[in-house]
């Protein structure tokens, strides 16, 4: 079965023979299936009416487990985002009442930023959802392709993950 990347891998290496195009083959793929999981992603958010950074936010403090909170310091560190961009984002949540600040106790000058009970419903329909769509794109993998793929991807995404801050 060829796809787009044969198609300009080929057309790479007819064009610019002295080039190793090898790494198109596969992160060309990458970024495409990249953008088809953003899409995906974004189907799976718009039918519980969240866009994808309130889906990022809402998992992570899901994820926590109870009482669902996090510092916002916490929160840059799971979402990748600057302090600014976090402040508005939460802000924002909180008028939607999908989360609520708090006072942190261990820090007179903190907060903490806890998931409501409709925060927490939005977030476990919307990871079903999300779910339903990821199993659809990799549909065409068995369990043991799947494994392997994770694998793979792991190998070449680790060494970001672990970069020190």
């Amino acid at each position: 079965m060829e796809d787009e990347v044969d198609r300009l891998v080929a057309a790479w290496r007819r064009e610019r023979p002295d080039l190793d195009v090898e790494p198109l083959e596969v992160l060309s793929r990458v970024s495409r299936l990249a953008r088809h999981l953003d899409r995906a992603r974004r189907i799976a958010f718009s039918e519980h009416n969240l866009e994808p950074w309130e889906f990022d936010v809402l998992t992570s403090l899901r994820r926590a487990g109870p009482p669902y909170q996090l510092s916002p310091g916490q929160l840059l560190t799971q979402t990748l985002v600057t302090s600014g961009t976090m402040t508005n984002r939460i802000d924002r949540l909180t008028k939607k009442n999908l989360v609520e600040r708090l006072p942190d106790p261990n820090d007179r000058r903190g907060v903490l930023v806890r998931l409501t009970a409709e925060g927490r419903d939005k977030a476990d329909q919307s990871l079903a959802g999300l779910l339903d769509q990821e199993r659809a794109i990799l549909g065409e993998l068995s369990r043991a392709q799947r494994g392997e793929l994770a694998g793979l991807l792991r190998q070449l995404t680790a060494p970001f993950d672990n970069i020190p801050t």
